[in-house]
């Protein structure tokens, strides 16, 4: 462990910005119309609009982290935080949708560099059998800023216009970085030899499986141009994705991800977890928040206002949840939180009707607040345990790969199978389609079509409640934590190389 005297105010200055970049995952969508309309385009154009930001996210993560290792992970951090931050002035100020985009992909990328720098940190301060309550709150953070974007982006597009959903981001990004420039240590760094070919075979497969996942429903699932197709591009990101593995198991020299790591029963399970809750926090929302303003012609903020049980509880309860993780086996409070968050989401799907009274879904979002309290700091304290200081950067790569490769494949599944419930539950000859227009242009859809849409929305968000019950089951199979040694102890090449040879052992 670092020898950091006060570790908390380096874990709050760090949770803003961690906020601030996952907000920017998801707050764009429902500015989409209005972006439109600003910027006079089509639907496809501002559809690359998140694309751009996700793709640009989701596929560096595994080389920023390892860099957070090479060279710190306070001073990538903190040029995380520039780029971000300038990248969100210049989507603002952006004239047209082409230079909206090259800006979120500028944005995407100071994102990448930042997030792993978040969690490594907190592994490196904070010794494992104390990091429980650091991790709920770094958990909380991320699940709420996944399921709040699009509600705070309604607010703001109300209120302000699109441009300030981007705005908003330059005074949070200055704070940010002065409170992180002052409170943040400047932690150790590990000599690493940069794997070349693993940085291009990782960046290459991530990059071909991502965009194919993620723009399948844009091209219908069929030929994007010429001989490329959605699949094609899906096959060969796994067959490059292969080849980076391969290599890393055969590399003689350091490799980008050391593969030892997932002889640890406990990561490499949590890293399964983290993968199904990030399909689901990403992918449920979507029919939730097309039902309140499709049928029952709720405006985004009135829809804000029903997801404030859940902000409040799941903020309120993670320290409570952060200090008893320390103390029991973290695999009962993750297979509980992920089995509530189940039942939430059934529960919501129960009372999407035309005519339920609105004020009930309180109750499932009370629910949601305390399951995802329960499931954040769980999972991350079991990845991070017995993670060495100097893989800490890795590790955290991978687990926020994971985390976002489970989003993007959320948010994919969950459009195809709103198409598909829609063209079953709705009247042939064409409300169907009419149904798609309405939720991309937004506004309120005949009532003739509530019940047929109410029922589409209620089916769709059975998915991620399938998906977070499987995860449950994963976290059954956690190891007991074991007792904490040598944490604390000189981290030079010496000590560093057994801890990696323990960590090569463990099962």
């Amino acid at each position: 462990m670092e020898n950091v005297e006060k570790p908390w105010p380096a874990l709050w200055s760090l949770v803003i910005g961690f906020f601030m970049i996952l907000i920017d995952s998801t707050i764009v969508s429902v500015a989409n119309p209005r972006i439109m309309e600003g910027l006079g385009a089509d639907i496809n154009s501002v559809i690359w609009v998140t694309s751009a930001y996700l793709l640009a996210y989701a596929v560096p993560l595994l080389i920023t982290g390892r860099l957070g290792d090479r060279f710190g992970p306070k001073k990538l951090y903190l040029l995380g935080l520039v780029v971000f931050t300038l990248a969100s002035l210049w989507c603002g100020l952006a004239t047209d949708v082409e230079t909206l985009i090259a800006a979120r992909v500028l944005q995407g990328l100071g994102a990448a560099v930042m997030t792993p720098q978040t969690m490594a940190v907190i592994t490196r301060i904070f010794p494992p059998d104390r990091r429980g309550a650091a991790m709920a709150i770094w958990g909380a953070t991320a699940g709420m800023a996944t399921l709040v974007g699009p509600i705070l982006g309604g607010v703001l597009v109300d209120g302000l216009g699109w441009e300030w959903i981007f705005f908003i981001n330059v005074p949070i990004g200055v704070v940010g970085f002065i409170l992180a420039l002052r409170n943040v240590p400047a932690l150790s760094t590990h000599p690493h030899r940069f794997d070349i070919p693993g940085v291009l075979l990782s960046a290459a497969g991530l990059f071909l499986l991502v965009f194919g996942i993620q723009e399948g429903e844009t091209y219908n699932w069929g030929t994007i141009t010429g001989p490329i197709s959605v699949w094609s591009l899906i096959i060969a990101g796994l067959v490059v994705l292969a080849a980076f593995v391969a290599w890393q198991r055969f590399n003689k020299g350091e490799p980008l991800l050391p593969l030892g790591l997932f002889r640890d029963r406990n990561f490499s399970l949590a890293n399964l977890g983290i993968t199904m809750v990030g399909f689901t926090v990403t992918s449920f929302g979507l029919p939730l928040i097309f039902y309140y303003q499709m049928v029952r012609g709720l405006t985004p903020t009135q829809s804000a206002l029903l997801m404030v049980p859940m902000a409040l509880i799941s903020g309120g309860m993670a320290p409570v949840v952060g200090k008893i993780v320390d103390r029991v086996n973290p695999k009962y409070l993750a297979a509980a939180g992920l089995t509530l968050m189940a039942v939430a989401l059934v529960w919501n799907g129960l009372l999407m009707q035309p005519d339920t009274p609105i004020l009930l879904f309180l109750l499932p979002s009370a629910v949601l607040g305390f399951a995802n309290a329960g499931i954040w700091a769980p999972l991350s304290t079991t990845a991070t345990r017995n993670l060495p200081p100097r893989q800490a950067g890795a590790g955290s790569g991978v687990y926020n790969t994971t985390r976002q490769f489970g989003a993007v494949l959320g948010s994919a599944a969950i459009a195809v199978l709103i198409q598909s419930r829609l063209a079953a539950e709705l009247p042939s000859g064409g409300p169907a389609g009419s149904a798609g227009e309405g939720m991309a242009m937004g506004g309120t859809l005949p009532e003739f079509l509530h019940a047929g849409f109410s029922t589409a929305m209620a089916q769709s968000i059975l998915l991620p409640a399938a998906v977070v019950l499987a995860g449950a089951a994963v976290a059954l199979f956690f190891a007991k934590p074991k007792p904490v040694q040598g944490w604390g102890a000189p981290q030079g090449p010496e000590a560093s190389a057994k801890v990696d040879a323990g960590l090569d052992s463990a099962g």
